[in-house]
């Protein structure tokens, strides 16, 4: 869908509605891949320049501690992305805030339902739908809890080397990353046979 075609189906779409314009509500907008900070910068700047910066009025990306373990065994303080892909503004939907959104550089569309074309040619109009209080809650709520994630760069078939605990100095095989509980499993060969051990991010390090 080009833009005019966009500003058409924005145009319409208002026509149509009953919109409570004067209400702030949450909406997740979908990003090109890594560009997540940039879209914030621009269009925050953006809403300054196009005059609607009272409508437009927080934009925000959820995100929380982590260390990543490199190669070397040393470790470099992050922020891991809640929702990668994603950012979060609270505005007062109107024809103009949905267009300076819509238009800024490396947005995809908002979060919504898609409303399609008749002639089933095209893609459909995608019609912004607010995030409930409850999703918005869980979603900051994750962010405030600031539990750190340790991310490892290994993967299945990585050879390793255990730092410490019980398996110190041996080595072996990645066999199954657990991102999310900080821990893997790899086989060690213990007394001659291979043996499935599960250790912690922080107890190993990758061998070049």
């Amino acid at each position: 869908m080009d833009r005019s075609e966009a500003l058409q189906d924005d145009q319409s779409y208002f026509s149509n509605q009953k919109i409570q314009t004067n209400i702030a509500r949450w909406y997740a907008i979908q990003v090109a891949s890594s560009c997540e900070k940039k879209v914030k910068a621009t269009l925050e700047q953006r809403a300054i320049t196009l005059g609607v910066n009272d409508r437009i009025i927080e934009i925000e990306i959820p995100q929380t501690p982590a260390v990543k373990l490199k190669k070397d065994g040393s470790r470099q303080t992050t922020k891991e992305k809640v929702f990668p892909g994603y950012v979060l503004v609270r505005m007062v939907l109107d024809e103009d805030t949905m267009m300076a959104v819509r238009s800024t550089p490396n947005v995809i569309n908002f979060v919504g339902a898609e409303d399609r074309r008749a002639t089933g040619k095209a893609r459909g109009h995608i019609k912004p739908r607010p995030l409930s209080r409850q999703e918005v809650n869980r979603i900051f709520k994750r962010a405030a809890e600031k539990k750190t994630v340790v991310k490892l760069d290994v993967e299945e078939g990585d050879q390793i080397v255990v730092t410490s605990g019980p398996f110190k100095d041996f080595q072996g095989e990645v066999i199954e990353v657990s991102g999310e509980r900080n821990k893997l499993k790899a086989l060690l060969s213990i007394f001659g046979r291979e043996t499935p051990v599960e250790l912690e991010f922080s107890q190993i390090t990758k061998q070049n």
